[in-house]
């Protein structure tokens, strides 16, 4: 490893550790024979989505306010977040007696938003975008001498997150592989600088690779060009790391030290989250599952022992309830299908009986006579069906076809 200006020293994340042990945890490790069977190698979880908080926030954001002068806790804190970062800042200035400010975007989620209040910080809501928030955040600071915390891009915030690295490799020591969510690159980063410190002492190699979402991924334009580039704002499920530009520091330290960079779709995120829920009995928030997304979808190649890192569990249940559904369509075990039947009695008895008969379940019907391009003499049947997977669903369809009906996935 070559020198990097202001990156953080293994000294530095030492100090870290020992600040933060007494206001975060050390979060359990768990073996997955579930994602085991995924990569056909030993998987373990890192559950900072049971870190206090609900995330691994919490330690950069402690690790930062514990390095403030007595001036600058006098002066208050303030920060700008829709989730994790503002929990992780409100729950560390209590804790070490600053009062802290966290500007949020309006439509934040309530549980978030309560959260925040309830770890005893002054709550403000402006702006619908959390950009918008960041630059109330920053007016703020410039006006009252409040302390700007950083959501990733400072050395003690990734000194802080880099403590997840030097857990990993306590608690699994012949990891041959670590996967981290990436967003701005604070965790990764500071990840990245544990396991490599460790795994020269060691003597044994450790590949880093991160995981972006692929509707909004920096770091791979990035890399290539050999600085941080700004992507288009985007919409997926993994808002927690929806984070168009990489950090400056944090993408020096990725480009240096991580292996890797792949991304994932929301379909790969939503079946993690299932997984997770139905193998694993854990509750992850999608931007904490994108590093069990890219193993269910076999992005990693070869990964051995691998550590795929939980970074949070901060889910709004009505978002959860949307993933799961998404997640159940993904995998085949929800079907939506279209039927075009003959406008006559006994139809929809028939289709029923069919599917009856394949063992499949129907949860929601509806039955229009006024779809676009629908003949005067037939209805449309929309069908939610539960399947057990891809070939129970194309028995179902097979099943329909074979009786003269013509089914349309949607």
């Amino acid at each position: 490893m070559t020198e990097l200006a202001t990156a953080p020293t293994m000294d530095d994340v030492r100090a870290a550790a020992e600040v933060i042990s007494h206001i975060a945890h050390r979060t359990p490790v768990e073996r997955s024979m579930a994602f085991g069977e995924f990569t056909g190698s030993p998987v373990f979880l890192k559950c900072e989505n049971m870190q206090r908080t609900g995330s691994y926030k919490l330690r950069g954001a402690t690790y930062r306010l514990s390095k403030l002068t007595a001036s600058e806790r006098a002066a208050g804190v303030v920060a700008a977040s829709a989730g994790n970062h503002a929990q992780g800042v409100a729950m560390a200035a209590r804790e070490l007696g600053i009062a802290a400010t966290i500007f949020m975007p309006v439509g934040v989620a309530l549980p978030k938003l309560q959260a925040t209040r309830r770890y005893g910080a002054s709550v403000e809501l402006v702006g619908v975008t959390v950009t918008e928030s960041l630059v109330a955040a920053q007016e703020f600071a410039s006006r009252t001498g409040a302390i700007f915390i950083p959501p990733y891009d400072h050395p003690d915030v990734i000194a802080g997150q880099a403590t997840v690295g030097v857990e990993v490799m306590e608690q699994v020591p012949d990891v041959d592989t670590i996967v981290v969510p990436i967003g701005g690159g604070g965790l990764a980063a500071g990840v990245a600088i544990a396991a490599r410190a460790q795994a020269q002492k060691r003597g044994r190699p450790v590949r880093v690779v991160g995981v972006q979402s692929e509707a909004c991924a920096p770091y791979l334009p990035s890399l290539q060009q050999g600085h941080p580039v700004t992507v288009a704002p985007a919409s997926t499920i993994a808002d927690g790391i929806l984070v168009q530009t990489p950090g400056s520091l944090n993408f020096e330290i990725i480009r240096e030290l991580v292996d890797e960079v792949v991304t994932v779709s929301d379909d790969d995120i939503a079946r993690a989250i299932i997984a997770l829920l139905e193998r694993a009995k854990l509750v992850v928030e999608p931007a904490g599952a994108v590093s069990c997304a890219a193993l269910v979808s076999g992005r990693i190649e070869s990964p051995g022992t691998t550590v795929a890192i939980l970074s949070g569990g901060n889910i709004d249940p009505l978002l959860l309830e949307r993933v799961i559904r998404h997640g159940l369509t993904a995998l085949s075990r929800y079907t939506n299908i279209t039927v075009e039947l003959p406008d006559r009695p006994g139809q929809l008895t028939i289709i029923s009986q069919i599917i009856s008969e394949c063992d499949a379940n129907v949860i929601e019907v509806l039955h229009t006579r006024h779809g676009r391009g629908q003949g005067i003499t037939t209805v449309e049947l929309q069908l939610s069906i539960e399947t057990r997977g891809p070939e129970h669903r194309d028995e179902v369809l097979d099943a329909l076809r074979a009786r003269g009906y013509t089914p349309l996935e949607r």
